[in-house]
């Protein structure tokens, strides 16, 4: 098992979700963890400090390059600092090209994309400086692959996979590493909107569930946030060390067709 003891992860959008369960798999691992996201924190904190491990919040806009900064200042001062980063956040809007509204295009841009590169920047030079520390960015199948009216989103994680192959070459040399993470369907709140708004047509939820996966995951399985989690505890391990610039895909097969 990966021990993480005496390291601190950051996980953006960690309050519930993936995000969540990514701060789960390493708060287990003996990591201290900072979680980030918006409103009140204390019942998600007390879920992750029950592995034992010093468990910290800060509510930072990631859509903010300033509030990134405070929040990786809050992580500094507090925790000695981030030697592990998973850049989780993300938001999805999904309308055609030409009805796309400019102010989601330019969130999503902010909080998927921009959010990703300014707490990598901050993060840097103290893995650098401690020759050891782990990037961590949650892309998607879709930073490999279109899919219709989702072209920010799209767009978004196509750029994160890009930024973590130049982060993976420029810190080749190091211990540090960068890599993303590509899942399929998971069961997000987002995507049970999208079986929900099925279902409200007539289909039964569980046809729905079934419809849905069967259009791009062949295994018909969500993908689940611990599963996501260990995926980050090998990254983090001394067994994924040269493992640098990847794009993995965990997704029932999708990429695969």
């Amino acid at each position: 098992m990966t021990t993480l003891t005496g390291k601190t992860a950051l996980v953006t959008g960690s309050t519930s979700g993936i995000g969540l369960g990514i701060a789960l798999s390493l708060a287990k691992a003996g990591a201290n963890v900072v979680l980030n996201g918006f409103g009140d924190a204390s019942k998600v904190i007390a879920e992750v400090e029950q592995f034992g491990g010093k468990v910290g919040h800060h509510p930072a806009d990631v859509s903010n390059p300033q509030q990134i900064a405070e929040m990786i200042a809050y992580a500094e001062r507090e925790f000695g600092g981030v030697d592990i980063l998973v850049n989780n956040a993300g938001i999805q809007h999904v309308a055609a090209v030409e009805d796309f509204p400019l102010e989601r295009w330019d969130s999503i841009i902010a909080i998927n994309l921009s959010s990703v590169f300014h707490s990598t920047r901050l993060c840097l030079p103290r893995m650098r400086a401690k020759n050891w520390g782990r990037i961590i960015n949650i892309a998607s199948v879709h930073g490999q692959v279109g899919s219709v009216g989702k072209a920010a989103y799209v767009a978004a994680k196509h750029g994160v996979i890009g930024l973590t192959k130049v982060v993976g070459l420029e810190t080749a040399t190091t211990q540090v590493t960068c890599n993303a993470i590509c899942p399929g369907w998971v069961l997000t709140p987002l995507v049970q909107k999208q079986i929900d708004d099925r279902a409200a047509t007539g289909i039964d939820p569980q046809q729905a569930q079934h419809d849905l996966l069967a259009e791009k995951q062949p295994s018909l399985e969500f993908v689940t946030p611990p599963q996501l989690g260990e995926l980050v505890l090998f990254l983090c391990s001394e067994a994924g060390s040269q493992v640098r610039g990847a794009a993995w895909n965990i997704d029932g097969g999708w990429l695969a067709q």
